[in-house]
């Protein structure tokens, strides 16, 4: 049984791809441009999808990246249907649970769900909350420039989870019985405010870190220069309401895969030469 890994060379792809590979199964990492490890197809083009579908009988598929701009899940499913695909495990977000959201992240994600259960596979959703990655994607520069974060909202709290933690959570639904049409809301262990995860990226790269108060227009600019406006808009609006209020939290990664979950200290640590 051969399982094809999109976005394998992702933050979250190559922890799924590793750890099959350590649980025995044979693998077939696929990523859009080409590479000694890897096949290379793309979700954007269906054409290029029965080489990587060729032989296997299940999948990772992530949701949404650009909220402009979602592949045609429905192609994509015949394709992976067409060539004897059983089983997908689809990386999604929270926020699909939010019934009042109707910005482009949980629409999109919400739309490729529901194509996934329409196809007739047997699927589970992981739907994460706020990814620890993140904090690289918008800190990482300034704090290397400048050795400051900006923020509007240093109090406001999230629950940051590690990548790892949800590709165990992609290889245990891939290669365990008892996962079929399940859905998983994973947060972080550790509710933390955002003040906090910048003093443990200090810790982690031995220097105190400066936090620049902004305001909310600043800080969807600051956001915005890595991420899609959208995307900005959604995440400086989601801090304001976090703020000094306890992120949700969960024991799902431990629960499913018998492992603690990975706290922010440990993934502020793994990558502590992105900030330096």
């Amino acid at each position: 049984m051969t399982t094809v890994v999109f976005g394998a060379r992702g933050n979250v792809g190559r922890h799924v791809v590793d750890g099959l590979l350590a649980a025995g199964a044979q693998v077939r990492a696929v990523s859009r441009t080409p590479g000694p490890d890897t096949v290379q197809a793309d979700l954007d083009h269906p054409e290029t999808l029965p080489a990587a579908f060729d032989g296997a009988d299940r999948m990772f598929l992530y949701g949404m990246l650009d909220p402009q701009q979602p592949y045609d899940t429905e192609k994509v499913l015949a394709a992976a249907a067409a060539a004897g695909i059983r089983q997908v495990v689809l990386l999604s977000s929270v926020s699909v649970l939010d019934p009042d959201a109707d910005h482009p992240v949980p629409r999109v994600n919400r739309a490729i769900e529901q194509a996934v259960q329409r196809a007739g596979l047997d699927w589970t959703f992981l739907r994460p909350g706020s990814f620890a990655t993140n904090t690289r994607t918008w800190w990482a520069g300034s704090i290397r420039a400048d050795n400051v974060v900006r923020l509007p909202y240093p109090l406001a709290r999230t629950a940051p989870v590690h990548e790892k933690d949800i590709a165990a959570l992609a290889v245990a639904a891939l290669t365990e019985p008892g996962h079929s049409h399940q859905a998983y809301t994973i947060y972080g262990a550790e509710s933390l405010t955002l003040q906090r995860q910048v003093e443990h990226i200090g810790d982690a790269i031995g220097r105190t870190i400066g936090i620049e108060h902004v305001s909310e227009d600043e800080a969807r600019a600051e956001v915005g220069r890595t991420m899609h406006p959208v995307v900005a808009a959604a995440i400086v609006g989601q801090w304001a309401a976090a703020a000094r209020v306890p992120a949700p939290t969960s024991s799902i990664v431990e629960k499913i895969t018998g492992a603690p979950a990975h706290s922010y200290a440990q993934w502020a640590i793994s990558h502590a030469d992105d900030f330096r």
